[in-house]
């Protein structure tokens, strides 16, 4: 035998114990193959390789049915642009958004802190700041009106005086104003600021509840599990302060009929509340915000 050959047959032996035979081998080499430096990163990789595994395995995945999960994935990235972020989205019809903030919240609401919601995929970044009292409508914004007012506080009730506050919501068409070319830039949208006493106000409409776009890849996800894509009516507030933990959060109207049935899961606890009308046809809000000690980096806006 010539050298040439024996070096052939020694490499084919050393790729013979390496490739992974069963499953579990599998596995075991997949999680080998993971050295990412950074110690979270590698325990959240290899954790998300275990369970994918264990999930084609409990399913008996198939190849094509393996192919048609990542075309849907591609079309999650293609669906996503300036406007629009399809990825946000389908993280919050999966439930996984607001299971995520409600652990990472597990602590201050057991202190009695004020749950958190979702951002979602509308929040745009310099939104204008106004003055107290101001109003988020634009002169042609047709609606009935709402006075929202608020008070930011610690856990252990002290005012924050201060606190950077911004609101977005929906007109009562159920459009934000970046999805309707009717609308002005920048309508229903707004950073106010909390005085001595911890408190804001401000002028708006009473929002409506929407649907979700369905246009898009999420859309054919939600007909598939035979959903609805409505979400019931809410304001949208981002509440920081220094020495405290950003607080993202919605207050839901209690009486909208989808209420109970969310199609994102973010109408949870105390979050549903009562817009009161007054005998003038105005929709009262009031609003306690309820900040943890600490320090979180501002998220990112999905949208500029």
């Amino acid at each position: 035998m010539t050298q040439s050959n024996t070096m052939e047959l020694s490499r084919h032996a050393e790729t013979q114990k390496t490739i992974p035979a069963t499953p579990e081998a599998l596995l075991k080499a997949v999680l080998e193959a993971n050295q990412a430096s950074d110690p979270r990163t590698r325990e959240i990789l290899d954790s998300l390789i275990r369970h994918l595994h264990a999930f084609a395995q409990d399913v008996r995945l198939s190849y094509d049915e393996l192919h048609k999960g990542l075309d849907f994935m591609v079309e999650v990235g293609q669906a996503t642009n300036p406007l629009r972020h399809e990825g946000i989205l389908l993280a919050d019809i999966l439930g996984v958004a607001t299971l995520v903030l409600l652990m990472d919240a597990k602590a201050v609401l057991a202190a009695g802190g004020t749950e958190p919601a979702l951002i979602g995929p509308f929040w745009r970044a310099n939104q204008p700041v106004l003055d107290n009292g101001a109003s988020i409508c634009s002169a042609d914004t047709q609606g009935l009106p709402l006075l929202v007012s608020g008070k930011v506080v610690s856990l252990d009730g002290s005012p924050i005086q201060g606190a950077s506050i911004e609101v977005w919501q929906a007109a009562p068409s159920g459009l934000y104003e970046n999805q309707d070319p009717e609308q002005e830039d920048m309508n229903l949208r707004g950073i106010f600021l909390s005085d001595a006493d911890g408190r804001f106000w401000f002028e708006s409409v009473k929002p409506s509840g929407y649907g979700v776009p369905i246009d898009g890849p999420c859309g054919k996800l939600l007909a598939v599990q035979q959903r609805d894509h409505m979400r019931p009516a809410h304001v949208h507030f981002i509440a920081s302060a220094p020495g405290h933990k950003v607080l993202t959060t919605q207050i839901f109207d209690a009486h909208d009929p989808y209420a109970f049935t969310d199609a994102a899961f973010g109408a949870v606890g105390s979050l549903l509340r009562e817009f009161e009308a007054s005998a003038d046809g105005t929709y009262r809000l009031e609003v306690e915000l309820k900040l943890e000690p600490g320090f979180t980096p501002m998220p990112k806006p999905p949208l500029s």
